[in-house]
């Protein structure tokens, strides 16, 4: 009887299956019968009032499976430029801080000995894609900001290689790392000032930390968004960042955020979750400087003005003589020493008060999307730009010149 049943089971499993097979080639015929002869009454495309012939039927069956290979193909093109960061620490290193690590729920069941304290465990991970051929790649600064760490890239392919941190921007969420080697795959950096609202843009990421090169698919749902990413122990102000409806999860950090022509727009870098399908890319254009910066210095250059301001209007400002649609007013913090102009700055220098209200640089009005912040970054330590500044009732120019970040 036990010899007996199992080639009951396996006949009745077959049977099934095949009994299914039929069915489903029956329920296929069926629907594309309908699919191809019914589409006036069931007004599956275009308006439902509409009737649409079975030539418009064929047409749009026909658009959609184009879009759907042309997304295909983009895909395939990019991934090979897309990497996993893994970011590794030495185990006695990590069972002398703590023998918890407690953003990967993770802990040792037993204690190290002398053969295995300098074996390395992964702790952390998120994604990157590379930019030059001669192995620099993009990432989110908050995938690699970590002391005593190694970082390993996992390529499409599979293989691990050893990666160098190169810097980190002191500015953004972005860090470039090097891998040593020639030839690889790269993406295509698009114009990131051009992007709209609506389009369609695919993020590709190491999701979860698990699921290498997942990829996803949405829209654009808004441009130059101020957002804060990080949690309450790290934290840090995103300006001009892209909204979008495209899957972003953990490990997808620093992954890239393509448009339909296979260019990079953004890089991905933060999700909220008090709200579904809302996450948040950096604008490619801001990490276009990093690079360019670690290929001719060897390290990011940012310029420095030294104040700290808030955004104002006219309506806020009660000694404005004119008009203006943003100023940056120069204020101190709500701490102590949290002064509005530092010591010593490039503003301090050039007389900067707090109080003063900056509304332009070279002419160039502070607008709602072109901050203050932003609009200095265009330039490099060392050049000297024009602020026109409102002080009480008068209007002057004040010229200042940017010292490197970090000096």
């Amino acid at each position: 009887m036990n010899e007996t049943t199992p080639s009951f089971s396996q006949t009745f499993i077959v049977i099934i299956v095949a009994v299914s097979s039929i069915v489903g080639s029956l329920a296929g015929a069926t629907t594309t019968l309908l699919l191809t002869s019914q589409f006036g009454s069931l007004h599956l495309f275009g308006d439902a009032s509409t009737s649409m012939s079975p030539a418009a039927v064929e047409s749009r069956i026909v658009e959609l499976i184009e879009d759907e290979s042309a997304s295909i193909a983009v895909v395939e093109r990019v991934t090979p430029a897309v990497v996993s960061i893994v970011v590794k620490k030495e185990r006695g290193v990590l069972e002398s801080e703590s023998s918890y690590f407690l953003g990967n729920q993770f802990y040792f069941t037993e204690p190290s000995t002398e053969a295995n304290r300098n074996e390395l465990v992964e702790v952390s991970s998120g994604t990157g894609f590379f930019v030059t051929k001669d192995g620099y790649l993009l990432t989110n600064r908050h995938v690699v900001d970590e002391e005593g760490v190694t970082f390993f890239v996992v390529t499409n392919d599979g293989e691990e290689l050893p990666a160098e941190l190169i810097d980190i921007d002191p500015l953004r969420d972005i860090a470039v790392l090097r891998v040593e080697g020639e030839d690889f795959p790269i993406v295509t950096l698009s114009d990131s000032d051009t992007i709209r609202i609506g389009q369609t843009v695919i993020a590709i990421g190491n999701t979860l930390s698990e699921f290498r090169n997942t990829v996803t698919k949405g829209v654009v749902s808004g441009i130059n968004r101020r957002v804060t990413a990080g949690d309450s122990y790290d934290a840090e102000v995103i300006e001009q960042a892209i909204q979008t409806d495209a899957a972003i999860n953990p490990g997808n950090s620093g992954g890239p955020l393509i448009n339909l022509l296979g260019e990079v727009i953004g890089i991905n870098t933060a999700v909220s979750f008090q709200g579904e399908s809302v996450a948040f890319a950096i604008p490619i254009n801001e990490a276009k400087r990093a690079v360019e910066d670690v290929q001719l210095y060897g390290r990011i250059v940012r310029p420095w003005l030294g104040v700290r301001y808030v955004l104002v209007t006219p309506s806020q400002d009660e000694n404005s003589v004119e008009e203006y649609e943003v100023g940056a007013l120069v204020v101190a913090g709500d701490q102590p020493g949290e002064v509005g102009v530092f010591s010593g700055s490039p503003a301090d220098l050039a007389g900067i008060q707090e109080d003063d209200i900056i509304i332009a640089v070279n002419e160039l009005p502070l607008s709602e999307d072109h901050a203050l912040a932003e609009l200095i970054s265009v330039y490099r330590p060392g050049e000297v730009i024009r602020l026109t500044v409102l002080r009480l009732d008068q209007k002057i120019d004040v010229e200042v010149t940017l010292a490197e970040y970090g000096d």
